[in-house]
């Protein structure tokens, strides 16, 4: 995409066009890097099987129906579709049931490299119109009938008493859009100098709280609607520990340290405009759990089992922590893996590459520090109708 005009703001009709993890399969793709996301997944494991465990047997006459809402294009949404439905069928075998056929909806925004997702899909284990038993036993082979539905989880995406589970991992903290305000060089929540809300002013960081609360509030309305009686919710994103939303906690140090320091490269290299900066913003916010419960106590429609936060490690995976360059391109790829459709966008192909370029040098020579601090916490709940 060629570089915008200088006052050109990636508008907020375009990020839900736009936004997407990195596609393909290149170093910097989200599948060659979500390997933390992987791990992180699977140290909560035990929180959505008790979440699995609370879900109502329906009849094994209808399909049991499972979403993935965000699902991005690496194998981990595969991985926890594959865990969700073992597990039911687990449960439906030890009630003494036969277990229904079950059909997994990935869902995510249009621009979600759904190509990627479908070639990793293991094939149907279906020969011949065989039973879901010779299904389930086939290895390497997937027991449920799979579809990609594109769209945004701020609104509505299935019919009524359709679904299940619901599963969302590593999403709900990305925003719907930028709130108005803090693009907006005349209003207070202006958020000048900075990409992201680490550190920046309560009016800013507020402008960011009530936009995920708004989004969040939304979110709920939808699945209230889509979810089937004995339904159940398992929601994963990030969070933080302090009370201030000015300290993003992992977030804030993934966007709001080397990332803005490399913004301010360009703009000090005069390669960029103060002004180019000041008008792009990272729309990720990491509620704390008040934050979160708020939302969904104002809704009503859900019953809160479980509400935690969950240390999630670090997201920088690397081989040989001894070797700063390494994470330096750990830092420079996770910033690029989840951020870099929109940089491109904003300032075009070439200029990308510098900002990761000194993003990757500036990880290099902090990099024991990095290792140490950059801790990701997450928030954890488990919701059913109340």
């Amino acid at each position: 995409m060629a570089p915008m005009g200088d006052n050109v703001v990636v508008s907020n009709v375009n990020l839900e066009k736009l936004l997407s993890m990195k596609g393909g399969k290149g170093e910097a793709s989200y599948a060659n890097n979500s390997q933390a996301q992987a791990l992180h997944a699977r140290s909560m494991l035990h929180l959505l099987e008790e979440a699995l465990d609370s879900v109502h047997l329906s009849s094994p006459d209808v399909p049991f129906v499972v979403v993935d809402l965000g699902c991005s294009c690496g194998s981990n949404t595969i991985y926890i579709v594959d865990v969700i439905i073992k597990h039911m069928v687990k449960r439906y075998e030890s009630s003494g049931y036969e277990p229904p056929e079950f059909s997994a909806f990935f869902s995510d925004l249009p621009s979600n490299d759904f190509n990627t997702l479908f070639q990793l899909l293991p094939p149907l284990a279906n020969n011949g119109g065989s039973s879901m038993e010779e299904c389930l036993a086939s290895n390497g082979h997937r027991s449920y009938f799979a579809a990609g539905v594109p769209g945004s989880f701020y609104r509505r995406l299935f019919p009524a008493r359709s679904i299940d589970v619901f599963h969302s991992a590593f999403s709900l903290h990305w925003l719907s859009q930028m709130p108005e305000s803090v693009l907006d060089r005349r209003s207070t929540a202006y958020n000048k100098g900075r990409v992201f809300i680490h550190g920046a002013s309560d009016s800013s960081a507020n402008a960011y709280k009530k936009q995920f609360q708004t989004d969040l509030a939304k979110f709920l309305r939808a699945r209230s609607i889509e979810m089937k009686r004995g339904g159940s919710m398992f929601l994963v994103c990030l969070g933080r520990t302090s009370v201030d939303p000015t300290d993003q906690g992992g977030a804030g140090l993934l966007f709001g340290t080397h990332f803005q320091d490399a913004w301010d490269d360009l703009v000090q290299e005069g390669l960029i405009s103060a002004e180019k900066r000041d008008n792009f913003n990272i729309p990720v916010y990491a509620p704390s759990l008040q934050d979160f419960k708020e939302v969904v106590e104002a809704d009503g429609s859900f019953t809160i089992n479980k509400l935690e936060v969950f240390k999630g490690g670090s997201p920088l995976v690397v081989s040989r922590p001894d070797d700063a360059s390494e994470v330096g391109r750990a830092l420079a790829n996770s910033c690029r893996t989840v951020s870099g459709v929109l940089v491109d966008a904003h300032i075009g192909d070439k200029l990308s590459e510098e900002l990761f370029l000194r993003v990757e040098s500036r990880g290099t020579s902090h990099a024991k520090e990095l290792l140490e601090q950059l801790q990701f916490f997450h928030i954890v709940a488990s919701l059913s109708f109340a």
